[in-house]
């Protein structure tokens, strides 16, 4: 079979913060040093490679960048200064907006102006939304209760609306991902059994983040599990406690203690990232490209008004607490619409994923290496190649 090349790639990656790719003439010292780069994952000299051949399908197919955390410690040891950390970065980018059928991925990462420009439009149209329907059925002056401006009633029914809505997203580019790294290559057959034995690997990687702590530096990986696990205990607590979190004045500590726990999390978490990027204080905050300033921007301001909010509530200034909080739902509204299935936060769901998937793959690599058939029923014994 035919593979074409596209001559122009490392040029379309450019916008996506590729940089410095044809520095590259593989002497191997980036794969080398990166304790996650073993057979039949090479990286990222084997993507740097493709990348440069413009072998468009075959990186389209690839697991590798996502297996990449981005220790810095490949673009350190690079004699060349070409950035294979930062090529990894932009190639996920890139993956991302290939496995995002509505082109909405491809447009944020290519242009920051067009990311910005939906998320201020998203945020008008959710605000006065908010303040249309408060006024509708409610008081400014009344925060909770029966005639409450923002009732947890109605926000929770279209908590679980949105989340449904980007539910249906995220699962439909996660196919996506799956077919074009799964599927495509039809000279390797996966057995059901093959998936289901390593599926504990998706909670497992999601929640822990294991591999990352295996890099030579443990701050970034503890920085970025802080980040994750307070975004998701938040989450947890909005959609399943809304009624408990926004009831007050008084402080609910069943709830509001893991509240401030995961508030304190993320914005710590976010002022961490945002001076070392300022401060381009390691490899991997040399390169930043917009879609990072803009995911952290949006973080910080979607804690600190939520802990406005909290406090105006908690001091029974009402007005002020119902105003806050429309602000506020109107920066989550776009970091959960926008930012979760089509940018920086769909990473959470795609590396596990990949990891997962890289597995499936590598199980089903040892048995073709063993010319065995694959067993279409029941779990199958684990690879030896311990690559994940």
């Amino acid at each position: 079979m035919a593979i074409r090349a596209n001559p122009k790639l490392i040029e379309e990656l450019e916008p996506y913060g590729a940089e410095d790719v044809m520095k590259c003439y593989h002497c191997g010292n980036c794969s080398a040093v990166c304790p996650f780069s073993k057979d039949p994952y090479v990286f990222p000299r084997k993507p740097m490679r493709y990348l440069q051949m413009g072998l468009e399908e075959k990186l389209e197919g690839q697991l590798d960048p996502w297996l990449c955390y981005y220790c810095g410690e490949c673009s350190d040891q690079c004699p060349r200064d070409a950035e294979p950390g930062e090529t990894m970065m932009s190639l996920r980018r890139w993956l991302t907006s290939r496995y995002d059928w509505t082109g909405i991925s491809r447009l944020f990462y290519r242009s920051w102006r067009w990311e910005l420009g939906a998320i201020l439009l998203v945020a008008l149209i959710t605000a006065i939304a908010f303040t249309l329907f408060g006024a509708s059925q409610g008081s400014l002056n009344d925060y909770d209760g029966a005639n409450a401006f923002l009732p947890s009633s109605a926000i929770h029914i279209f908590d679980w609306a949105l989340a449904l809505v980007l539910l249906a997203f995220l699962l439909s580019n996660a196919a996506r991902m799956w077919y074009f790294t799964m599927r495509r290559d039809s000279t390797l057959p996966v057995s059901v059994g093959s998936y289901v034995a390593s599926l504990w690997m998706l909670p497992a990687h999601f929640l822990t983040q294991i591999r990352y702590s295996q890099c030579e530096r443990k701050g970034p990986w503890l920085t970025h599990l802080s980040l994750m696990l307070s975004y998701c205990v938040m989450l947890v607590l909005i959609m399943f406690f809304l009624a408990e979190m926004a009831s007050g004045p008084s402080v609910d500590w069943r709830v509001h203690a893991l509240g401030y726990l995961a508030t304190v999390g993320l914005v710590v978490s976010t002022i961490l990232f945002l001076r070392n990027r300022l401060k381009k204080s390691a490899a991997q905050y040399r390169h930043s490209h917009e879609s990072d300033w803009i995911f952290l921007a949006l973080i910080l301001a979607v804690a600190l008004t939520g802990i406005l909010q909290h406090i105006l509530h908690r001091a029974d200034l009402d007005v002020a607490a119902n105003v806050t909080y429309i602000v506020h739902l109107a920066l989550v509204v776009p970091m959960l619409a926008l930012e979760v299935p089509f940018s920086k936060w769909s990473h959470l769901a795609y590396r596990p994923l990949a990891i997962y998937l890289a597995q499936v793959r590598a199980t089903a690599l040892a048995r073709s290496h063993r010319g065995e058939e694959p067993a279409h029923r029941g779990a199958e014994p684990a690879a030896p190649l311990r690559t994940v």
